[in-house]
């Protein structure tokens, strides 16, 4: 998102309204109607719901009033009431939204809702917000630890998710297993882009200026290193290219055209700022 965007109060309200509603679809369409809990306070919810019969909104509602006080000692008052609206409004929504089966299949309910649901997480923390509940915990150890909150997110929801078993058994426990994967799988997907580029390292021994001319001429960026040979000992050039996926092939055709002994080690790169090809 367009740092301008990101203080424009306006365009952060209706990207978290429409965030919260993305997670109560995955929500009312896809796991309350099969019961599975997939983690989170909408995953306790589930459970309370089919243990107790408690209702999904209220249970997720005081979820995240425990949740806005735990916020309120450990993160910045701005994002506190951004997570104190989400709170809010998650469980307003669920109440609103009607929930029925979108889909018979079991497993490809919580495929779908595993994938609606990371898209609508994603949101939030994109505009340093929440929904409240369990993802409350991971902002705080992101800001404390630096650990990714796609794994610490998977970590504790899957704790909830482990209660399946005691309610609803382990064919329950196995799906809600599988959403929790392929929810943090499109979640770090969606954190560091789709567009992802190849960063490639070649050396030769003869025609390092034949391959840095060519590079140059396509329009491929180029960073030359000057390096020591290990075993020899002598002075040489690595060249350093970025490049995107349609241009890693031809690029590699090009470099073995004139040179088929050079040495090429290739790395993926999920972002660059920056530059020609930056984001």
């Amino acid at each position: 998102m367009p740092k301008n965007l990101r203080k424009k109060p306006i365009i952060n309200f209706l990207i978290l309204i429409v965030a919260l509603e993305i997670i109560v679809i995955s929500i009312n369409f896809f796991y309350s109607p099969i019961e599975v809990a997939a983690g989170g306070s909408t995953g306790i919810a589930i459970l309370l719901n089919a243990a107790f019969g408690i209702n999904t909104a209220t249970s997720v509602l005081v979820i995240n009033v425990i949740m806005i006080i735990l916020a309120f000692f450990f993160l910045e008052r701005k994002v506190v009431q951004k997570i104190t609206l989400g709170s809010f409004l998650l469980p307003l929504f669920m109440y609103l939204t009607p929930s029925f089966k979108l889909v018979d299949d079991s497993f490809l309910a919580v495929t779908i809702g595993g994938i609606i649901f990371a898209f609508g997480i994603a949101m939030l923390y994109r505009i340093d917000a929440s929904s409240g509940g369990t993802t409350v915990p991971p902002l705080i150890i992101r800001k404390y630890f630096h650990i990714n909150t796609a794994i610490s997110l998977l970590v504790i929801d899957f704790i909830v998710t482990f209660f399946n078993i005691f309610t609803m058994g382990l064919n329950a426990f196995f799906l809600a297993v599988f959403s929790l994967i392929i929810t943090s799988v499109v979640m770090r997907y969606i954190e560091t882009g789709l567009d992802h580029k190849f960063q490639i390292q070649v050396m030769s021994l003869h025609k390092t200026k034949e391959i840095q001319e060519m590079a140059l001429n396509v329009d491929h960026s180029l960073t030359v290193y000057d390096v020591r040979g290990g075993y020899s000992d002598n002075q040489k050039e690595i060249l350093m290219l970025v490049v995107d996926n349609q241009s890693y092939g031809p690029l590699l055709r090009a470099i073995h055209a004139i040179d088929p002994e050079a040495f090429i080690i290739t790395s993926n790169v999920v972002k660059v700022h920056g530059g020609r090809l930056g984001l």
